[in-house]
């Protein structure tokens, strides 16, 4: 890739950040479509984060990605935040326009996307979301939209009753739990928590609640024990590859205001999966 005065940048803010699919996806895309772009990976300690976002004007980059531990905490850092990061109260993506940073949240309908590509409709469904962190309230934000029932549970019932909290505000479909048990019979089950992330993390729940035909979705980009438990009992899984692509591709968007090579972004993710 040629960089030269006129190259726009394009960066990703986390801590950790080694293990970034990202650049893989972007500039892959840059490349097929000539545009002069680059995509580079920042680590951004959470003590670093606010002398990181003044970065992005100082140093005049075009736009970055935000992941963990920063989606919630960058949002009162910024200029402006579109109506629906606002209400999910979390950003993964920032637009600079003449110094103006303004926030987005593309997880949620990169999720969305991901389970429409495998022909899963969330129409009257009862779902289950394990986790009340940014990805949870990025997909709940759109899943209690059309979903029949949304039960939560998290360790931390502090976290998980405020959510419910702020989307029955809009919605009034969704309950907490303090157990999968105690949720109406689930269709779809999403683990949005980092468990499965290494391999000698517990499920996230026991896998004997699993039955054949159901939906169970892991945030976690890998084939995570809970769905190797979930493939033997005859469940449709879903990883968050899907969901790690279609939010990507919707960035992309924003930064360039052209559609990418989804294609291209795919198979450059899933080579570095593998």
């Amino acid at each position: 890739m040629d960089v030269s005065g006129k190259t726009k940048i394009i960066g990703i803010f986390g801590y950790p950040i080694e293990h970034t699919l990202s650049p893989l996806m972007h500039n892959s895309a840059f490349k097929t479509l000539g545009l002069d772009f680059c995509y580079v990976p920042f680590k951004v300690s959470p003590e670093d984060l606010q002398g990181a976002v003044q970065a992005i004007r100082d140093l005049n980059i075009h736009g970055v990605n935000i992941t963990v531990p920063h989606k919630e905490n960058v949002v009162p850092l910024l200029d402006k935040v579109n109506e629906e990061a606002s209400f999910i109260g979390a950003v993964n993506t920032i637009t600079n326009t003449n110094g103006i940073l303004t926030g987005y949240n593309t997880d949620g309908r990169g999720f969305i996307s991901s389970l429409l590509e495998e022909g899963i409709s969330i129409d009257g469904k009862n779902i289950v979301i394990i986790g009340a962190g940014g990805a949870s309230r990025a997909i709940g934000y759109y899943l209690s939209e059309k979903a029949s029932t949304l039960s939560l549970l998290d360790i931390d019932r502090l976290k998980a009753g405020k959510l419910v909290s702020d989307l029955n505000q809009i919605r009034g479909n969704v309950s907490l739990i303090e157990d999968i048990k105690n949720a109406a019979k689930p269709d779809i089950i999403i683990n949005a928590t980092p468990l499965g992330l290494k391999p000698e993390d517990p499920l996230p729940f026991n896998p004997d609640l699993i039955t054949t035909g159901m939906v169970i979705c892991d945030l976690v980009y890998k084939k995570t024990g809970l769905l190797k438990e979930a493939e033997h009992k005859g469940a449709i899984t879903i990883n968050g590859s899907g969901m790690l692509l279609w939010q990507g591709v919707l960035a992309f968007e924003l930064w360039t205001g052209v559609k990418p090579p989804v294609e291209i972004m795919r198979d450059m993710l899933l080579s570095g999966i593998k």
